[in-house]
């Protein structure tokens, strides 16, 4: 089942502006949350949803749903999910989606977005190469 579409990382921002209900869901791990940093929503007067993805090992957080279940969200919430590069993401809106969340979408180019040509992220897509608040610890 597929999710309810990508949007850009502008567009996620607009959307977490207009929508009083919407949420952005960062399914990276913990250390990237620590060490790469997050998105800054204090402008738009929200806080990122951290649910692990993955686990440490590398293996699927089996308990995703239940812990995205948990933060009390109504299904037709738009829900946008974000990770490193969007590969992440996009699986955890499809999951969401079969599991009834009816607008699950993914940040398209994540949070750093693929590698330039040295090798670096986060310089030509994703929220930190689109110029939107982000922090780091």
């Amino acid at each position: 089942m597929a999710h309810a579409g990508d949007i850009s990382p502008e567009e996620a921002w607009d959307v977490l502006e207009d929508d009083r209900d919407a949420v952005l869901v960062d399914v990276r791990t913990r250390a990237e949350w620590t060490y790469v940093g997050l998105p800054d929503l204090d402008d738009v007067d929200k806080a990122v949803v951290r649910i692990e993805w993955s686990t440490a090992d590398g293996g699927r957080n089996e308990a995703f749903l239940d812990e995205l279940d948990a933060e009390g969200l109504d299904p037709d919430t738009p829900v946008l999910f974000l990770c490193r590069s969007g590969a992440r993401s996009a699986a955890a809106a499809e999951a969401a989606t079969a599991h009834g969340y009816t607008r699950a979408h993914n940040v398209a180019g994540g949070f750093e977005g693929p590698r330039d040509a040295a090798g670096h992220r986060g310089t030509s897509a994703g929220w930190k190469a689109a110029g939107l608040p982000w922090t780091q610890s």
